[in-house]
C-alpha cells in the first residue's frame, strides 16, 4: 500500500524539499495501518512561531484522513526532525487504538450474534 500524496504548507517559513521528505519518511512508518481501496488524505503544515527567540518554535501539524475518519496530531519542539517524530508517535498511537477498537467492536457483534442463535433455539 502507497501512502498517499501529501499537501504541504508552510507557515512563517520558506518550505524546504529536506522537510518535506524528512516528514513523508516518517509517515510511511504509518503504511501498516492502510489498506488497499482506502480513501486517504493526508495534510502537513510546518510552522516557525515567532514570539520567541529559543524554546519550543517549531511546530507540525499532520491531518490524515482514512475513509471519513480523521486522525490528527501536532508537536511543538525545538527542531523540526524531533517535531517530526514526535507527530508520528502520536499518530501511530492513534491509529493503533482505533485498530484495537474496531477489532473490539467486531469480537463483541460476534459473542452477540453467537448468544443471540444459542438462547433463540432453546
Amino acid at each position: 500500500m502507497a501512502f498517499p500524496m501529501v499537501q504541504f504548507k508552510a507557515t512563517n517559513l520558506e518550505l524546504e524539499g529536506a522537510l518535506q521528505d524528512l516528514v513523508e519518511q516518517k509517515l510511511h512508518t504509518l503504511e501498516k495501518y492502510l489498506e488497499e481501496g482506502q480513501d486517504l488524505k493526508c495534510e502537513v503544515e510546518f510552522e516557525k512561531v515567532t514570539a520567541q527567540q529559543s524554546g519550543n518554535i517549531h511546530r507540525i501539524e499532520v491531518n490524515l484522513y482514512r475513509d471519513g475518519t480523521m486522525f490528527r496530531a501536532e508537536a511543538t519542539e525545538d527542531s523540526f526532525e524531533k517535531a517530526a517524530d514526535e507527530v508520528r508517535n502520536e499518530l501511530d498511537k492513534e491509529m493503533r487504538r482505533a485498530g484495537k477498537k474496531q477489532e473490539t467492536m467486531f469480537k463483541r457483534g460476534g459473542r452477540a450474534i453467537k448468544d443471540m442463535l444459542k438462547f433463540g433455539g432453546e
